[in-house]
């Protein structure tokens, strides 16, 4: 028996992606990216909750999966091209200012989780990713930068598994966190001179890159035993959520 929970996230994202397709002008990319985004989303959402051992979502999840399909139709937009910029600025402005949300109704309710972390953490990621892409259209392919550190970061944990370790919390890196998203939807919506544009998203990249190498710096003085790693980081899950590289773009 299908569950209702497995149900509303197959269906739900349908019509929503077809707005964004449908505002992307119906072509066959804008198409292609929304059914691939929808199917992502529903399939990788589903094994997360599998593995996590819950069986649906709680109420904190569905804003994520909300700020999700608006993530979906931006990427709809930026895969075909030739749209309003007020229109992809809107729809990652709503994005982001629900970012954060997701979170308070988690503590809240007491539903805070390693998936809904998880899942903030990669909405989060790749909508920066996706500003980079649109922005790189006019300032360079150095932009894309911002967007790959988080993901470059991730896999070289991979190979050096300290890196996985939680981080102590920092309002400085909140902060540098939330200048990327702000600064590259000013960016996008073409609202500064381009000179301006230019220096904001150098130092967004500038702020991102000390505050990468600064908590790599710290988690290399305070080495964590690989065996120690995964029970440290469900034990950080009792703090704020999304307030390191490893749990937050």
């Amino acid at each position: 028996m299908i569950r209702q929970d497995l149900l509303l996230r197959a269906v739900v994202p349908a019509p929503v992606l077809t707005a964004g397709v449908f505002a992307g002008g119906f072509s066959p990319l804008a198409w292609a990216t929304g059914v691939v985004y929808g199917l992502a989303l529903v399939l990788l959402t589903e094994w997360g909750l599998r593995r996590s051992g819950r069986g649906a979502f709680g109420p904190a999840d569905w804003i994520t999966f909300a700020r999700a399909l608006l993530v979906g139709c931006a990427a709809a937009l930026i895969a075909e091209g030739g749209f309003s910029l007020g229109w992809l600025a809107g729809l990652v402005g709503v994005a982001l200012l629900l970012d954060g949300l997701d979170g308070q109704v988690a503590r809240r309710t007491g539903t805070a989780s390693e998936f809904g972390a998880r899942f903030d953490m990669e909405v989060d990621a790749f909508l920066i990713l996706l500003l980079c892409i649109q922005v790189s259209h006019a300032l360079g392919p150095w932009v894309l930068a911002i967007g790959l550190m988080r993901y470059a970061f991730v896999a070289a944990s991979w190979a050096v598994p300290w890196l996985t370790a939680p981080l102590y919390p920092s309002m400085a890196r909140k902060t540098v966190a939330a200048v990327q998203g702000v600064v590259l939807v000013v960016a996008v919506s073409a609202l500064l001179p381009p000179s301006v544009t230019l220096a904001a998203v150098a130092l967004a990249l500038a702020s991102l890159v000390w505050s990468f190498g600064r908590d790599v710096a710290w988690l290399a003085r305070h080495r964590v035993e690989p065996a120690r790693v995964t029970t440290l980081t469900r034990a950080s899950l009792r703090r704020p959520l999304g307030y390191g590289h490893n749990q937050a773009a």
